[in-house]
């Protein structure tokens, strides 16, 4: 699998030290989470088996890599990076869920061995980063509109209806708009309590591009971004922070990761697309969005409102941030090994926690930019 030629095989027999489970709090006061531990929108592990795995990555001594950013994928990076570390000996992974915006601040500073977030970094950005910037996207995933509605299980809504919420002009579930796409539903005399991000969120750069895309007023009026100032609603931080806003607040409204809101058990609405269809959030229906995008050579594409008759209309790539320069040799064929971990056995158990497994050609172009990172290494993708 590695290129080992040039690198020491004397194994050392030690041990890994255990991984200390952290509990995200439910109303997200606590910033980090290590490797192992259980967030909301992280599925049992027990419920996604991945195929044991025994790396060939040989550490002449003990190391750490640290990285820090996206809450989106935190859930499936911290099970891969626990099942890596087991399989590694000599190696531990530590991924702190800070949001993106933190996570691109950390490693522009370097203070990570890598970083992620659901936004692509800026040309600006990458210019300030001496050892030069890879992007890599390891998974991708859906964002989704979770509501509170004792009553409705099943709720449609159209672009317009959805701007319209979140921009405050629709105030009441029962308003005659939002009853024209549901007429089988009982919408209640309810107030509209909109659930938004209130750290900088690479979540929410992703949902304020789409309707930038979607919606001329939005773009005009809010815009997009990591943080925006938003109409009306309350924040909550991360999306398990948003995800237990919704839960207590009858009535409320809000977006996340597709996978915190399945593990949180909440209801999602089925979102109109491009074509007019209206689309439950499923992984067939976010791999027919990617599929109308093409990666480009920089790995930097965005999914904003997709073509197709059948694709969700809210779906993006997630970046793994490396550097394209590391000091430590071991410190850089361990990060590579990591890569190539999640881009074969990290796969097999993406769709079970809630994230789209990547297109061979995706993970091809993604192993192709990673293998610059170590000369000692050549990743292949199984």
């Amino acid at each position: 699998m590695f290129s080992l030629s040039n690198f020491k095989r004397n194994s050392i027999s030690l041990s890994i030290a255990a991984l200390t489970a952290l509990a995200l709090s439910s109303c997200a006061g606590d910033n980090t989470a290590q490797v192992g531990s259980t967030t909301p929108g992280e599925s049992n592990t027990e419920e996604a088996s991945a195929p044991k795995s025994t790396s060939k990555l040989a550490l002449a001594n003990d190391t750490s890599l640290t990285g820090a950013g996206a809450s989106f994928p935190a859930p499936l990076y911290q099970r891969w990076f626990v099942d890596f570390s087991n399989a590694t000996p000599n190696l531990q992974v530590d991924y702190q869920s800070v949001g993106s915006g933190a996570g691109v601040e950390r490693f522009m500073q370097n203070l990570v061995n890598f970083g992620a977030s659901d936004v692509a970094m800026k040309d600006e950005e990458i210019s300030k980063v001496e050892k030069g910037v890879l992007m890599l996207p390891m998974t991708a995933g859906s964002v989704v509109l979770a509501y509170n509605l004792p009553g409705v299980d099943e709720l449609n809504l159209t672009q317009a209806v959805m701007i319209d919420i979140l921009l405050g002009k629709i105030t009441k579930w029962n308003d005659p708009k939002i009853a024209e796409a549901n007429p089988d539903a009982t919408l209640p005399d309810t107030n509209i309590t909109v659930v938004y991000r209130s750290d900088g969120s690479g979540t929410t750069g992703v949902f304020t591009k789409n309707l930038s895309a979607m919606s001329e007023e939005w773009k005009t009026q809010v815009g997009e971004g990591k943080t925006v100032e938003w109409p009306v609603g309350i924040g909550g931080a991360k999306n398990d922070g948003v995800a237990a806003q919704i839960r207590q607040t009858e009535g409320a409204i809000g977006y996340l990761e597709l996978g915190f809101a399945k593990s949180a058990g909440l209801n999602m609405a089925a979102l109109e697309n491009k074509a007019g269809k209206f689309i439950y959030p499923t992984d067939e229906a976010a791999s027919q969005a990617l599929a109308a995008v093409e990666l480009p050579e920089n790995l930097r594409a965005f999914v904003t409102n997709p073509e197709g008759e059948d694709s969700y209309p809210i779906v993006t790539y997630t970046w793994l941030l490396a550097y394209k320069q590391y000091d430590d040799p071991e410190i850089a064929q361990s990060v590579e090994a990591m890569i190539e971990y999640g881009l074969n056995e990290g796969q097999m158990i993406s769709s079970d926690l809630g994230y789209i497994p990547l297109p061979d050609n995706v993970r091809e172009k993604v192993a192709m930019a990673a293998d610059a990172i170590s000369p000692e290494y050549t990743i292949e993708v199984k």
